[in-house]
């Protein structure tokens, strides 16, 4: 991504791109959390573009360096919040008669007071799996494993990281919404969803070169 020539972009962009599209997978999959689907007989809320955060992190991680990366778990946590808290805000604002007799309020009530939920809870999960991924990732790169394949490196840290936030997020969103049995298949479908979307994804690792833009460091 070095800037070689009018049509190409710097490392800065890059990195601005990547950032910009971990915090965009983060928001838009907690307000589509609030939305519980299926596929087939399995049960998962529609939240599953967040899925892409945990490969995404990894690009991040590679390209900016390990503070980089972990500046942007927060940072996502605090907009995540920040909208939440604003869509609170906007449910307290007076309807207008029509609008709310057409079921507007009422849907907002539910949707953005479970949205809230799903968003503390994603902060939380979100904090726990993607720190654990990135310390993971830090490990697994460091000494003589730097020279195995890329793709190993997302493999490790998902393997760890995906399993974890799967477990935790639908407990801490959904129970007492949804049934045990419907909790069970969430973390399982979670699980294998997000798997997956990680096999599609893995090969976005070599897009980005393996020096960070703050050089070699520590924090790298």
């Amino acid at each position: 991504m070095i800037k070689s020539s009018r049509s190409s972009i710097d490392r800065m962009q890059a990195g601005i791109i990547l950032c910009g599209l971990y915090i965009f997978f983060s928001l838009a999959g907690n307000i589509a959390a609030t939305k519980v689907t299926y596929f087939g007989g399995l049960v998962m809320d529609a939240g599953f573009i967040y899925s892409l955060t945990f490969t995404w992190r990894d690009l991040i991680h590679k390209q900016l360096g390990q503070r980089a990366a972990v500046t942007t778990i927060w940072l996502a946590a605090a907009i995540n919040l920040l909208a939440a808290l604003y869509f609170q805000i906007v449910v307290l604002l007076p309807a207008q008669t029509d609008w709310a007799a057409s079921g507007g309020q009422a849907a907002w009530e539910f949707l953005f007071s479970l949205q809230m939920r799903i968003t503390l809870a994603s902060i939380l999960t979100a904090l726990i799996a993607e720190l654990i991924d990135t310390k993971v990732y830090r490990l697994w790169t460091a000494g003589r494993r730097a020279a195995w394949p890329q793709w190993t490196r997302v493999a490790v840290s998902n393997s760890i990281s995906i399993p974890l936030d799967s477990l935790l997020f639908p407990i801490i969103a959904f129970a007492g919404v949804v049934g045990a049995e419907g909790l069970q298949q969430m973390v399982w479908t979670n699980i294998i969803v997000k798997a997956a979307v990680t096999a599609l994804v893995f090969w976005t690792i070599y897009l980005v070169p393996e020096r960070p833009i703050y050089g070699n460091r520590d924090d790298s």
